[in-house]
C-alpha cells in the first residue's frame, strides 16, 4: 500500500545548524550532524568549542562577553548554512533556548548531542526520572535550596567553584551529611570524578565546566523541604507582619498558581505568600510590593533561604506603585486592602481569567471588600484558627483573630 507522503520538515528552510558536540570533540558527532558542521561557511561558539576544531579556513566566532545571540552579526552569513556548536543537548540549559527567542524555529535545524544529565546518570546508575535536573552555570546557588530535600537526588551543572558553594549551601541548611559526586570532562580522555560528603568537602581543582550529582542526607529532620504551601512560619524572617502558615496554604490553594505565571503580592510584609507562590509551580514569577523600607531586605533574606532568589521587590505604596508593573496572573492582597483605589487597580490590572484573593482582619478592609462584592461576583469566606495552649495544668483553645478571605476570579 502506497503511503502518501506527509509535510516536509522544517529543515529544507534552515541556515543554523545548531550542533551539540561533548568532551570527545568533533569525531564524537553522528554522521550527519558532521555533515551539518563541513557545509557551515562560519561556526560559533564557545572558545572551548571552536579550540576543537583546530584551524579553519573559515570564520570561527566566539560568543560575546557577557553572553548575547549576535544575531546581526550571524544574518551576515545568510543564507549560510551557519554552524553554532554547544554542549551536549542545546535546549536543556543550553544556548538552543537563547536562539529560539531570537530566530523563527524554521531558521533552526538542531542535532543534539547526550546531554551532561544523560552522562551524569549513567556514570552513577540513577534514573532520570527519578532525579532533579538544574543548572547552577551562571544562576544563583540559592535555586538549589528549594529542591534539596531528605532522599532527593539532583544532578546540578556548574563550573569549577561551584561543587565547594554547593557543600556550603547544604552544610547551611542542615544537608551536610550530603554526598557529592563532581564529574568532569565526561566521555574524553581526562575524565575525572571525584566524591565527598558536603560538610568535608576539600579543595580541590575542579575542571571549569562540571556536572554536581548530589545524594541529599540529613541529620536535621526539623527542616522539610516540601513544596506543599503552607512552609512554617519559623521558616521565615519577620516582625510579626506574616500572612501564618494555616491561613497562607488556604491563600495559595486560593491563587492556585500555575507553570509560568505571574503574580503581585500587594502588602508583601515578610514575602511569604510570594515565595510560596514560587515554590509550588515551575517557572512562576512574583513581584512582593512592600512599602516599609525595613522589610524589603528581609523578604529578600527570605527569598535567598527558601530558593526563590528570582522574586523580584518593589518598594512603594499601593496604588500608584502598581502603575508600572507588568500585568499578573493573580493578585493577593494582604496589606493595604482599606486604602482607597487599591483593590480597584488591582483589578483593573489583572489578565482576563487571572485570580484576585485578599485577607482582611479589620472592619475597613471588610467594608472595602462588600463594595467590591456589590459590582462583582465574589466568594467570602471566613477564616477561625484556634491553637491548643497551656491553661493551668490543663490545656484550652486559643483563637487567632478571625480572617475575612475574598476570592474573585475575573472572566474578561
Amino acid at each position: 500500500m502506497a503511503v502518501k507522503p506527509g509535510p516536509q520538515p522544517r529543515r529544507n528552510r534552515s541556515w543554523i545548524n545548531v550542533i551539540g558536540i561533548g568532551e570527545e570533540g568533533i569525531k564524537g558527532l553522528t554522521p550527519v550532524a558532521r555533515a551539518a558542521l563541513d557545509q557551515a561557511v562560519a561556526v560559533f561558539g564557545g572558545e572551548r568549542h571552536l579550540k576543537m576544531l583546530g584551524r579553519q579556513d573559515r570564520p570561527l566566532l566566539t560568543w560575546p562577553k557577557p553572553f548575547s545571540i549576535p544575531a546581526a552579526k550571524m544574518r551576515q552569513y545568510k543564507p549560510g548554512p551557519v554552524a553554532v556548536l554547544a554542549t551536549g543537548d542545546p535546549f536543556h540549559f543550553g544556548v538552543g533556548a537563547a536562539l529560539s527567542r531570537t530566530f523563527k524555529p524554521e531558521e533552526l535545524a538542531v542535532f543534539p548531542g547526550v546531554s551532561a544529565f544523560s552522562m551524569a546518570a549513567a556514570r552513577m546508575g540513577w534514573s532520570l526520572e527519578d532525579v532533579s535536573c538544574i543548572s547552577l552555570h551562571g544562576r544563583p546557588i540559592s535555586n538549589l535550596s528549594s529542591i534539596i530535600a531528605p532522599g532527593q537526588k539532583i544532578l546540578a551543572l556548574g563550573v569549577g567553584d561551584t561543587s565547594q558553594k554547593v557543600a556550603d549551601l547544604l552544610t547551611k541548611y542542615g544537608f551536610g551529611p550530603s554526598v557529592i559526586t563532581a564529574l568532569s570532562r565526561m566521555g574524553g580522555e581526562g575524565e575525572e570524578v571525584l566524591r565527598h560528603e558536603a560538610h568535608h568537602w576539600p579543595t580541590w581543582d575542579i575542571h571549569e565546566l562540571t556536572t554536581l550529582a548530589i545524594e541529599c542526607q540529613t541529620l536535621d529532620r526539623d527542616r522539610p523541604r516540601s513544596r506543599v504551601p503552607g512552609v512554617a512560619d519559623s521558616y521565615f524572617e519577620h516582625d510579626g507582619q506574616i500572612t501564618k502558615r494555616d491561613v497562607r496554604a488556604v491563600t495559595l490553594s486560593r491563587l492556585a498558581p500555575s507553570a509560568g505565571e505571574l503574580l503581585w503580592d500587594v502588602g508583601a510584609g515578610c514575602g511569604s505568600v510570594a515565595i510560596e507562590w514560587m515554590r509550588a509551580a515551575p517557572r512562576t514569577r512574583a513581584i512582593a510590593i512592600e512599602k516599609d523600607q525595613s522589610r524589603l531586605g528581609m523578604i529578600l533574606r527570605n527569598a535567598e533561604a527558601l530558593g526563590t532568589p528570582g522574586l523580584e521587590i518593589t518598594s512603594g505604596a499601593a496604588p500608584e506603585v502598581l502603575r508600572s508593573l507588568e500585568a499578573p496572573d493573580a493578585i493577593f492582597i494582604g496589606g493595604g486592602l482599606s486604602n482607597v483605589g487599591v483593590l480597584e487597580r488591582c483589578w483593573q490590572a489583572l489578565k482576563p481569567g487571572g485570580r484576585l484573593v485578599a485577607n482582611a482582619v479589620t472592619l475597613e478592609a471588610e467594608f472595602r471588600m462588600m463594595e467590591f462584592a456589590a459590582r462583582e461576583e465574589v466568594v467570602l469566606t471566613r477564616l477561625q484558627m484556634a491553637s491548643a495552649r497551656p491553661l493551668g495544668n490543663r490545656w484550652t483553645w486559643r483563637p487567632a483573630l478571625p480572617i475575612t478571605q475574598m476570592c474573585a476570579e475575573k472572566l474578561a
